[in-house]
């Protein structure tokens, strides 16, 4: 490298990761360069060239290049020194020494690699070298050997090295893509914001316990979802497993439309529906509703109802709904009418964990799919639940739940609006409620099946119509992939048989009704 090289700033560069933000600038100018020391500043994105000619062309497509959203970005281009990373490049007998001592630390048959407390190994000490991994020149260089002898890397552990910033680590997305464990815990890290410049990663166990950022959130459901936002194929947090995620990206997704020759679209759409109510009545359920977050558009509305009776003096049943009853019967003030309408997923959410836990009784749901558009899905559920605890413990109640949802990524629904109607059950609910049969712990290969798959199969039992046993099966054969499976179990299936009364299919408790 020359004495000088060119600085490049993109003034609001800190939103975009390094690599689509690097592609995409690549395949605009007309000279191919290499970035040098990728770091972000503030809210700007910052790395030097060598190439004067490359600087001139990267000053030629400043603000004509759009991202995603049709904004322009910005180049600023400045002269600049050699930056300090390669000024202090590690020369060629330390990294000999660095890569003897990663060598070390290299499990091949986990290919895992430990770098926990780095800096203090012995054979650094030993040789008073100073391997600091906050320092660009440092990580660098210990990206370098990775890519050259451990780049198919599935497991990094960089716990206790004092990392305050990610951004000398950014480069693992492309020199190790296969990564799916990372432990950064007990490090510096005080922004949730540094975990955006690796977000590339396909992360499916991450630690960051010990690290202050851990304590800028509110409580431990807001912490998940933050982190997801990053990870979104995370399965395991800081050593715990993650409730199933339900997403709620909803950009560029269609919902197919049927025609008279194919029945396709509307198979396509009950299995969606199918995976949306088995998560969403999982974690409804499980006393950790703060989950549900990632079910709501940022915007979207809830109602809740309960009915009205003028002439029934005696305390209601339903005291715990009354509250945040919207009743239009009831309310004549129509500011108070538009308070109790929850208009943000934080406030539908808040306004769920409220109210009394439960445990719905999935054996009686009857789910109604009224209409689809291009980007849009009414569908509702109704059925009877179970209070298990508060006043009214052991109560049982009946509902009806209609949503009107747009697709999201990972085959899921995202509810831009809701209204729950809630009342107490009548005499014949009650009497066949909550009385599925529990199934019986194990699969044909003997194999014991944890509670999760338990309810797996119980809710794809009634949803499908199939008997437990082939419920069972068919969940097992697709890798415990309720959609996969749906999906499966649609394709195969025999055409339907016709209603037979008021209770739906013939051979079915659950109705499920298309237009």
């Amino acid at each position: 490298m020359n004495q000088r090289s060119w600085d490049r700033k993109l003034p609001c560069g800190k939103k975009y990761d390094k690599a689509s933000l690097m592609n995409l600038i690549q395949s605009h100018c007309r000279v191919p360069f290499t970035p040098v020391d990728f770091h972000y500043v503030r809210n700007k994105a910052q790395f030097f060239i060598q190439d004067a000619s490359a600087a001139s062309a990267l000053k030629m497509v400043s603000y004509k290049i759009c991202d995603e959203e049709n904004h322009k970005i910005p180049i600023f281009v400045t002269s600049s020194p050699v930056p300090f990373s390669v000024q202090d490049e590690l020369g060629p007998e330390e990294m000999k020494q660095l890569k003897l001592i990663m060598s070390k630390r290299y499990d091949a048959s986990h290919k895992a690699l430990d770098l926990y407390k780095f800096r203090f190994d012995p054979g650094f000490v030993r040789l008073e070298m100073d391997i600091i991994l906050n320092r660009r020149n440092c990580m660098a260089a210990t990206l370098k050997i990775i890519e050259k002898n451990f780049p198919e890397l599935l497991s990094l552990n960089l716990r206790k090295n004092r990392l305050y910033q990610l951004d000398g680590l950014s480069d693992i997305m492309q020199i190790a893509p296969a990564i799916k464990i990372l432990n950064l815990s007990n490090n510096e890290l005080s922004s949730a914001g540094e975990l955006g410049k690796i977000k590339g990663l396909k992360l499916e166990e991450l630690r960051l316990e010990g690290n202050p950022l851990c304590d800028t959130f509110r409580n431990k459901s807001t912490y998940v979802s933050a982190i997801r936002k990053c990870f979104p194929e995370l399965l395991r947090l800081d050593g715990q497993d993650l409730p199933p995620a339900i997403t709620a990206d909803t950009d560029g997704h269609h919902l197919p439309t049927p025609n008279k020759e194919s029945y396709k679209g509307s198979d396509f759409l009950k299995s969606l529906v199918l995976q949306f109510l088995q998560q969403y009545y999982l974690v409804y359920d499980s006393g950790d509703r703060q989950s549900l977050l990632d079910a709501y558009h940022d915007e979207a509305c809830f109602s809740l109802t309960i009915p009205f009776n003028s002439d029934d003096t005696a305390p209601s049943s339903l005291f715990d709904y009354l509250k945040d009853n919207r009743n239009m019967k009831n309310i004549k003030d129509p500011n108070l009418c538009f308070q109790l309408l929850k208009h943000t997923k934080r406030d539908i959410v808040c306004s769920l964990c409220r109210l009394p836990k439960t445990q719905h009784d999935i054996s009686s749901f009857v789910v109604d799919m009224w209409f689809s558009s291009g980007n849009l899905l009414f569908f509702c559920v109704s059925g009877v639940f179970k209070e298990v605890e508060g006043r009214s413990q052991g109560s049982l109640r009946a509902f009806t739940r209609t949503f009107i949802a747009t697709p999201a990524n990972n085959s899921s629904l995202c509810v831009v609006n809701e209204e729950l109607f809630v009342k107490d059950a009548t005499p014949k609910e009650t009497q066949t409620a909550l009385s599925t049969q529990v199934l019986t712990p194990c699969s044909s290969s003997g194999l014991t099946l944890s509670q999760e798959q338990e309810e797996m199969v119980l809710v794809f039992s009634v949803l499908s119509g199939m008997k437990p046993q082939w419920s069972q099966k068919c969940l097992q054969e697709n890798e415990w992939n309720c959609i996969k499976a749906a999906d499966v179990f649609i394709r195969l299936k025999p055409k339907a048989r016709p209603m037979t009364g008021v209770g739906g299919l013939a051979d079915q408790e659950v109705c499920y009704l298309t237009t």
